[in-house]
């Protein structure tokens, strides 16, 4: 179908074959552009009937924020329309679009709205909207958030539906059911890289059995009454500074702090496994760059607003973890330069062999379900290595950035313009951070050069090396250690719940209308 505008004509709604191809289970995804295909199956077709088994008496309510996103728009209004369980709203977020995304939405009979003044990027959007959304929904209703260049398994809204109202009272409630992203489509070796990552991470919250770490904003479905919870926290101060909507204003990385924002409200945060969503990967080293920096930088900051309690707890060691594993690099190569030079040769043991091949094996299973490329790349074990290196230099920044308050947008986190007709002592600002790193680096190194001269820098090594081969075997084990602590991941299937009575999204508290 074409959609004639005065720009000129658009194909607004492609034929279903055009990205909805069978994927090849034989061969697997192959090192070139995919067909975003979530299933073997494919899309279910449309023909939803409401079932209160199925989603109880509340309604659901879409919101996608857009900008300039003509390309994919389409692309997830058509994963919603062939959802199991259809939504009941749609509505279409177009923040400053100079593209044809209000005319392939309006060809998709779906409701626009433009956002109106709008400074605050992807949660002003999303403000400006739920202000008057939520005011006309009840607390058994819910409203699903997703991204534009997102693409919904066809069971999502049915099984986030189920979570959402599962049972257990106020002190197990669910606030918000996350989706599992994929890279879709790939294209490039790079494009595999950053889908392995998201393969891995699925098999994680696999692991913890559906307990999220962040609802993520590729798509999330969220109670009304939870969303509401966080607008009075905000206005009562009980909440970090961020506004007065939903959505902090102030965050780089906003639904990470809503996540928090909901746990340190009492509700629990989950992600079923059947719950997928595709997410366009990003095409380039530059623009990978800027992402993670946002999401990173936008994580520490988060953690500093909260600061130390039982919910950031988890998120703050993970930080650690995270740091000493950047610092092992440096501190692994100088300790390596060291020996060389004082004794002339590297020491090596079939035992480490074993232990590295060990590791290389765990995280070549965890991406089997990306099919047999994705293991031989991991296999290979060199792109993965630099990748890692790309982000630690990327951790390192951000850290660094955070650490001296860098200037900072949605989209990326980045220096103002270098002038150098300026003195060094006026434009500091703009090299504060490289200076930074290095001083860092230094100071690796040298605590590096210290053990070696005290013994202890292979020994160091050795603890750090079995740590993380010990973490590998618990991931492979498939247990979760810490869910024997914290039980919140999945309690229920997508089966009839055993519930008394009608549910809302709230839980079994809330009344039915």
């Amino acid at each position: 179908m074409s959609l004639n505008t005065s720009s000129g004509t658009v194909e607004a709604l492609q034929e279903d074959g055009e990205y909805r191809s069978p994927v090849n289970l034989a061969l697997g995804r192959a090192f070139r552009r995919q067909p975003r295909d979530l299933t073997a199956e494919g899309l279910t077709q449309p023909g939803y009937e409401r079932d209160e088994d199925d989603a109880g008496p509340g309604k659901i309510v879409v919101l996608i924020p857009a900008h300039d996103e003509e390309a994919l728009i389409g692309e997830a209004l058509r994963s919603l329309a062939a959802q199991s369980r259809v939504s009941d709203e749609v509505i279409v977020i177009t923040d400053r679009c100079t593209d044809l995304t209000r005319e392939i939405a309006l060809a998709h009979k779906v409701q626009v709205e433009a956002t109106v003044a709008n400074l605050d990027k992807k949660a002003g959007a999303l403000n400006q909207v739920l202000e008057h959304v939520l005011p006309r929904l009840t607390d058994n209703d819910a409203v699903l958030i997703m991204d534009a260049d997102g693409s919904l398994s066809p069971a999502f809204l049915a099984v986030a539906a189920h979570r959402l109202r599962e049972p257990g009272g106020d002190d197990a409630r669910v606030g918000g059911v996350g989706g599992i992203f994929l890279g879709y489509p790939v294209a490039g070796i790079l494009g595999h890289l950053q889908d392995n990552e998201y393969i891995r991470y699925a098999k994680e919250i696999g692991r913890r059995k559906g307990r999220a770490d962040v609802l993520t904003g590729t798509a999330t479905l969220f109670a009304v009454r939870a969303l509401r919870d966080v607008v009075r926290a905000r206005n009562d101060d009980r909440l970090p500074p961020g506004g007065t909507g939903v959505f902090s204003v102030h965050a780089l990385t906003e639904d990470n702090e809503l996540t928090l924002a909901l746990k340190h409200l009492g509700y629990r945060c989950v992600s079923p496994q059947e719950c997928t969503v595709g997410t366009e990967v990003m095409p380039t080293a530059a623009r990978l760059f800027h992402q993670r920096l946002r999401w990173q930088r936008g994580g520490l900051e988060n953690l500093l607003e909260y600061g130390l309690t039982r919910h950031t707890a988890p998120y703050i060691g993970r930080q650690i973890m995270t740091y000493i594993g950047v610092a092992f690099v440096p501190f692994f190569f100088t300790t390596l330069l060291y020996t060389f030079i004082v004794a002339g040769s590297v020491p090596w043991s079939w035992f480490w062999f074993g232990v590295t091949g060990f590791v290389v094996a765990e995280r070549a299973w965890a991406v089997k379900r990306g099919g047999w490329r994705s293991v031989a790349l991991a296999i290979t074990v060199v792109p993965e290595i630099v990748l890692d290196i790309f982000l630690h230099c990327v951790y390192v920044r951000a850290f660094t950035d955070t650490a001296t308050g860098a200037r900072e947008t949605w989209d990326h986190t980045k220096a103002t313009a270098f002038d150098r007709r300026r003195p060094w002592w006026q434009r500091w600002h703009q090299i504060a951070g490289a200076v930074y790193i290095g001083l860092l680096l230094a100071a690796v190194v040298a605590l590096a050069l210290v053990l070696c001269a005290l013994g202890l820098a292979w020994a160091t090594i050795a603890i750090l090396v079995l740590s993380g081969a010990a973490f590998a075997a618990v991931r492979w084990s498939g247990l979760d250690l810490m869910g024997l602590i914290r039980p919140t991941g999945e309690l229920a299937g997508i089966g009839p719940l055993p519930a008394p009575a009608p549910q809302g999204f709230g839980g079994l508290d809330v009344p039915s209308d």
